[in-house]
């Protein structure tokens, strides 16, 4: 099996392929397949999950990592 891999999708979600252990704030484990769609526009009503909700509220996020802006 290959490493997971991070994909992100212009103006949706973080797409994770591969397996992964996926935990909540308390870190208990949140049970996912090997194939999931993260939340990044932060308006899902099904999170950590995409629930395709960024369509509606017109997420439009960097297409690319933007140099400096890291903490």
């Amino acid at each position: 099996m290959s490493d997971p891999t991070i994909q992100v999708l212009p103006k949706g979600p973080y797409l994770v392929a591969g397996r992964v252990s996926l935990l909540d704030a308390s870190g208990n484990k949140i049970e996912a397949g090997e194939k999931i769609a993260l939340c990044r526009c932060g308006a899902s009503t099904n999170k950590p999950f995409c629930d395709g909700t960024h369509t509606k509220v017109g997420f439009d996020a960097a297409a690319a990592a933007v140099p400096g802006s890291a903490e």
